[in-house]
Order: C-alpha cells, then sequence, then structure tokens
C-alpha cells in the first residue's frame, strides 16, 4: 500500500509522496495532484497520513477509515 501525505500549515495544505532512493542518493519529496491521491484512496491502494506543521500532529487514514473523519480532513471528493 502506498502512503500519501497531507501536509496543513497556515498558508494552506498540499499533497506529498515520498520517493526512495538508492545508495548514495537522498529521498525526494514531489507534491502531487489531488486527483491523483482521490483516485488511488478509492482503489483501496493508498491512505494518506496527515500531517499539522504547527503542532506537529499526525494521523493516517484510509479507505477503511470513519467516514466522518474522511470528509473533516480529506474532503467529501474522497468519500466513495
Amino acid at each position: 500500500m502506498k502512503y500519501y501525505f497531507k501536509i496543513i500549515g497556515l498558508t494552506g495544505h498540499y499533497y506529498a509522496h515520498e520517493f526512495k532512493k538508492i545508495k548514495k542518493h537522498k529521498s525526494k519529496i514531489r507534491e502531487l495532484r489531488e486527483e491523483t491521491v482521490i483516485r488511488n484512496f478509492k482503489e483501496g491502494t493508498a491512505g494518506v497520513q496527515v500531517i499539522f506543521e504547527e503542532t506537529g500532529q499526525s494521523f493516517t487514514l484510509d479507505n477503511f477509515s470513519d467516514p466522518e473523519l474522511i470528509q473533516k480532513y480529506l474532503g467529501r471528493n474522497f468519500l466513495s
């Protein structure tokens, strides 16, 4: 299962994915479009880790999480 990140800060939010590199190279974090995350989330092949920049709190949501939490933190588009 893939895991995407939703980073919520004071200026807004964005979705990201970490690509792991081999050997001497660093792992890279790339921003993604919301549509890509929604498609994989609805298929059940991905989860989203919600991270709050100010407080450092984080938690993971997947397709089997409570629908109220999904709607609150991710939006209506993520519900099936």
